[in-house]
């Protein structure tokens, strides 16, 4: 379990726990650990080496171990990724080529000639009858023995591993950071925090927990320990329950509610009597989420608890016994009787639904003395609306100011994606402005305004991450909508999964469209070459595990974007196969080396959709030749079987163009309000290091920079996001 909790330290923050140990002379082992992680594009910091060094040669191979292991995950090193053909990306033939040389091969063979000669005469072949086709035909060693070494390049990635503190201090601060995010985690995260809640019950809480679903997790861990539990309205109870049976705490998914011990039935029966008793309006909430009450009141037996009467009503409300009416029913009443002034004084005991209504408010408003009155109540009650809520209304109102006909598109919270054309009329140029301008100065107000502040460039086109949603777990991962620059002349994309009972196929492929995101051509197992491109081969099967790879030399490629995809063929979802992720390298043209090289891997994200299509980000060229990634994390339905690049290039290229065209809120925006007169600002290269403490943000923590300074990085960026 130490290991797990290390491995989590690590993985969340590029630290590893202080190591535990006798003293000694570990110098030289420290040494060999550090050459080690570099094979995987990792270093020891200096402070963490000297550490080291100070034990004894046990304590640091014991270190090094559970380290190597834990950021060879990371990156996608922990599995062997083998390719179809065994020198990619030389000698990669041409697809019908390679086709004639698999039919040729079962030919020749007396256990399949009669099959493939009946299928010829058919006029139609199926290529998995080929004994040659979609398995190795190869071991994992013998691929490595054809390829050459890789060669080093001062653009190989090198990401450093600082020196934390002891296990529980970091577990601690971990704890308080998730459970205190004042954005929502996406789902490994959550698991994390609820994996971190079982543990530091009983220690240090976070001053408060702004997001419910964290609040549900940590009241799990709370109720196990007997502490009390934190809940202001009933859906807080009905999320606890999900908890409690293991189900979805966002109630986007139905749970199946288990049998719950008496003990727990009374906990949960008291804290809804609580709550209502405390406020009987809140009695309306139970409308949103009836038929998750009614199944949650079979399991808790209200009936055999008189005491608590007002938890009683809750189930009667969920049944239609027990009127409450509830808040949204009397805000359409209003729209639909076009009192927009009736609705605005209603909605501002809500503010937070105050503000997700603002733009039908401001289309629906008879003249301009309502739109006032909307934009005026909008001001008046942003104080009390959270960080996220604000930021998400501005960025919408952002890309409604700007003219496109890009349609809308719509994401959940698993990544499914789908577009509508926008035919929604504008909002008034003058309001939305006037609203506009009223978030930047609230948001100012919420900002620090710290004395120095220390960029990474590269941070700057970073999107806000409004929602833990929108990212996935892995290494490198940015939020959706960012934006970040590739530099290398050789991009390649990997995909590896594991089938868990079933055959299972993926097929990776690469979309490449012209500016007007039309069509120019695509690489995938039937089209194995193509401008520039060389596609490893085509794996059908992965009981033990498969891996394909599309090899890309940038200054070949004609269009303006590279969408690469994973489309599920045959078999098992990406939330069904044992394991399945997906990422990038980039590479100098000189420096060969096997099909995955770990220390060039710039991105490795888990492929957990529930989609048949995975769109995990496009590369776009720019008017100057240079390439930057926008990352997308979505997943299309797709149908149940046989999905490929060529049936989908349509439905793909829409998407694609609607994200592209959107514009996110990035971390420069932020930045842009946090400038005052009082904050020094400087594009930071690492020198000269400053000896005062600073504000530092940027994609990785650098050395050096002062104990007390303020440091955030891709693992905390959400620390930006005002509560």
């Amino acid at each position: 379990m130490a290991h797990t909790f290390e491995s989590l330290v690590i993985r969340h923050t590029h630290r590893v726990p202080s190591p535990e140990g006798s003293a000694g002379e570990g110098a030289t082992a420290a040494r060999q650990f550090d050459a080690a992680l570099t094979s995987v594009g990792f270093k020891l910091s200096a402070e963490l080496l000297e550490r080291l060094s100070g034990l004894s040669e046990a304590a640091v191979v014991h270190t090094a171990r559970r380290t190597l292991a834990t950021v060879s995950e990371m990156v996608g090193d922990h599995v062997r990724h083998n390719s179809y053909f065994i020198d990619f990306p030389a000698n990669v033939p041409d697809t019908e080529e390679f086709w004639m040389r698999c039919v040729a091969k079962a030919l020749a063979d007396d256990t399949s000639r009669e099959n493939v000669l009946a299928q010829l005469t058919r006029g139609a072949l199926n290529l998995l009858s080929l004994p040659t086709y979609g398995r190795y035909q190869h071991t994992y060693e013998e691929m490595l023995a054809a390829q050459d070494e890789l060669m080093a390049s001062a653009g190989d990635r090198v990401t450093v591993l600082h020196l934390g503190r002891d296990l529980d201090a970091e577990l601690t601060d971990l704890y308080l950071a998730l459970a205190g995010s004042t954005t929502p985690l996406g789902e490994d995260h959550l698991r994390d925090l609820r994996t971190l809640a079982e543990r530091c019950a009983d220690g240090p809480q976070p001053e408060s927990i702004p997001v419910r679903e964290h609040r549900a997790v940590v009241n799990e861990a709370r109720l196990g320990v007997g502490a009390g539990l934190l809940l202001d309205t009933v859906t807080d109870v009905l999320r606890l329950a999900c908890a409690l049976s293991g189900g979805d705490v966002t109630l986007q998914e139905p749970t199946r509610f288990q049998a719950l011990p008496r003990p727990v039935r009374r906990g949960l029966l008291a804290g809804l009597d609580a709550v209502v008793a405390a406020n009987p309006a809140k009695l309306a909430d139970v409308h949103a989420h009836r038929e998750p009450f009614k199944r949650l009141g079979e399991r808790l037996h209200p009936h055999e608890y008189p005491r608590w009467p007002h938890a009683a009503d809750v189930f009667a409300v969920a049944r239609g016994e027990k009127e409450a009416r509830s808040f949204g029913s009397r805000v359409e009443k209003l729209l639909d009787e076009y009192d927009v002034t009736g609705a605005v004084k209603l909605l501002k005991s809500a503010p937070g639904k105050l503000f997700r209504a603002l733009d039908l408010l401001l289309r629906v408003a008879a003249g301009q003395e309502e739109r006032d009155a909307v934009v005026a109540a909008a001001v008046e009650v942003a104080p009390e609306v959270s960080g996220r809520v604000v930021l998400s209304v501005r960025e919408h109102f952002h890309n409604r100011e700007r003219e496109t006909d890009a349609p809308r598109i719509f994401v959940n919270r698993r990544g499914r994606a789908w577009v509508t054309p926008d035919d929604r009329p504008p909002v008034p140029a003058a309001d939305r402005d006037r609203l506009i301008s009223a978030l930047d100065t609230e948001i100012r107000r919420r900002l620090p305004a710290p004395r120095r502040l220390l960029l990474d460039p590269e941070v700057l086109d970073v999107a806000l991450p409004l929602s833990g949603r929108a990212t996935t777990a892995g290494f490198g991962v940015l939020p959706r909508g960012s934006l970040s620059r590739v530099d290398g002349e050789l991009l390649r994309f990997f995909v590896y999964w594991k089938q868990t009972e079933v055959r299972t196929d993926y097929d990776l492929s690469a979309l490449l469209l012209h500016r007007d995101y039309s069509t120019d051509a695509w690489l995938s197992y039937t089209s194995l070459k193509a401008v520039g491109g060389r596609h490893s081969g085509d794996v059908t099967e992965a009981p033990d595990g498969a891996s394909e790879f599309i090899d890309l030399s940038l200054d070949r490629v004609r269009g303006t974007y590279i969408v690469p995809q994973v489309n599920i063929y045959a078999g098992e979802g990406f939330e069904e196969a044992e394991e399945s992720f997906f990422g990038f390298m980039l590479r100098d043209r000189a420096q060969k080396g096997r099909p995955f090289e770990p220390r060039t891997v710039r991105m490795k994200s888990e492929l957990r959709g529930i989609g048949r299509v995975a769109l995990p980000l496009v590369f776009r060229r720019g008017d100057d030749g240079t390439w930057h990634a926008k990352w997308l994390h979505l997943y299309l339905k797709g149908i149940s079987q046989a999905n490929r690049v060529e049936e989908n290039q349509v439905s793909v290229s829409k998407v694609v163009r609607a994200l592209v065209e959107r514009e996110q809120l990035t971390t420069r925006y932020l930045i842009d309000l946090m400038s005052r007169d009082t904050t020094a600002v400087d594009l930071w290269d690492g020198e000269p290091v400053p000896e005062e403490p600073v504000t530092y943000i940027g994609l990785e923590r650098p050395e050096g920079l002062h104990p007390d300074s303020r440091i955030i990085t891709l693992e905390n960026l959400r620390d930006l996001i005002p509560a």
